[in-house]
Formats: structure tokens, sequence, C-alpha cells
């Protein structure tokens, strides 16, 4: 199978380098999709060694994912894994998902950093468990970390998902999608790394614009029934 590592990037310039370097060193490809930083994020990712696509405004970190599955879908990509380019998430995982995907049908493969919760904040945690509760009852399956970005998607999966959301809770609308579809959606333990990064989530807005997704796939739902 043929992997690559896609990361949307808003202002990274002091980590990206060394993220894009380790990647590269586990023989992976690497698509930044930089969305409108004001630094040199694209740039050095560019000078790393990584395929650069680039927003030349901030539309969002959802709008960034999809650029980044279009790219992977048209240059015959078998999977693509998502992952933050701030750090938080530890490359060394990288492996874990590749042999889940190899020995698995699932087709979409999540993140779970609950299972050690010691450096996350503890309003993250409460909230993280909450919503991931909230997502396993609407998706009628499992999912102990709804909220990971850290995941992998398969191109049968990929091809089929028609993404309508622009910011933060695209990645919620990738699980519901995906079981609107059927699609086995299976989890693997991974590593959050905090290292006093500013978190880019607006609490107030994000939260809204995931209920507002949320309530309105309900209704849609209950229309087509």
């Amino acid at each position: 199978m043929r992997f690559c590592v896609i990361i949307p990037t808003y202002n990274e310039s002091r980590a990206i380098a060394d993220l894009i370097n380790q990647i590269i060193k586990l023989g992976l490809e690497v698509v930044i999709v930089d969305d409108g930083s004001a630094d040199d994020t694209a740039k050095i990712a560019l000078a790393s060694g990584a395929k650069v696509l680039v927003n030349r405004e901030n539309i969002g970190k959802g709008a960034a994912l999809i650029k980044g599955y279009n790219y992977a879908l048209q240059h015959g990509f078998d999977a693509v894994i998502s992952m933050d380019g701030d750090g938080q998430h530890a490359c060394d995982d990288l492996p874990a998902f590749i042999q889940k995907a190899q020995n698995s049908t699932a087709p979409l493969i999540v993140g779970n950093r609950m299972g050690k919760t010691g450096q996350m904040p503890f309003v993250r945690v409460v909230t993280n468990f909450l919503m991931s509760k909230f997502i396993s009852l609407l998706v009628k399956q499992h999912i102990p970390d709804s909220q990971c970005g850290f995941r992998l998607i398969k191109k049968e999966l990929l091809s089929k998902l028609d993404l309508s959301t622009s910011k933060y809770e695209t990645e919620t609308e990738v699980l519901i999608k995906a079981a609107g579809w059927g699609a086995k959606i299976e989890s693997i333990p991974v590593k959050t790394i905090y290292s006093g990064q500013k978190s880019q989530i607006n609490p107030l807005m994000d939260t809204f614009r995931f209920l507002r997704f949320v309530i309105r796939e309900f209704a849609s739902r209950r229309k087509r029934a």
C-alpha cells in the first residue's frame, strides 16, 4: 500500500521542519497544506522535502484537510494519514497506523489518546469524553476519542466522502459520513505531546459549529427516514 501523511498547518514554522524530517525517515511522503500562514511555514516545509499546497487565506482546518484528501486521491495513494503540525502527535505512532491498515479491513482508523491523559488539560479530557460518547451513539460504533485528528483513511472510503464543512467539525463529519456508508471504524492507542502550545481552537465558536453540524445531520437523517 502507498501512504501519504497530510498535515494542515497554520503558522507552524517552529516545529514543521523536524516533523517532516521524522516522517521522511520512515519512508513516507508528506503533504503540507498551509492554510494562509503569516510566517515561513510553507517555505520551510518545501525546503524540508514535503509537497506543499497553499491556501492564500486562512479558511479552516477542515478545508485544508479536504484539499489534501483530494490531492491524495488524484495522485494514487492507497491511504492517507492526517496529523497535526504542532508536534502534538508522535511520529513513532505512524508505523502502528500502517500495520493496522494492512491487517484490518476497516477503512477508517482513529487515534485514541484517552488511555493516557496525564498531560492532557482537564477541560479537554472532559470535552473529548463527552463528545466521543455522543458521536459513538450517533454512529452506532464505539469511538473512544472522536476528536483525535491523528487518523488513517483508505482510498475506498475517502473517494465516497462528500464533505461540506471547513473548520474543526470536518473531522466529526468524516466519522458520521463514514458510518453512513457502513464503514467500520477502529481505533488504536496514540500518544499526545503537550508542551505549552496554544490551541487554535476557539472553544465557543468551534463548539457552536460542532453542535450546529450535528443537529443538521440529525435533521437530515430524520427526513431521509
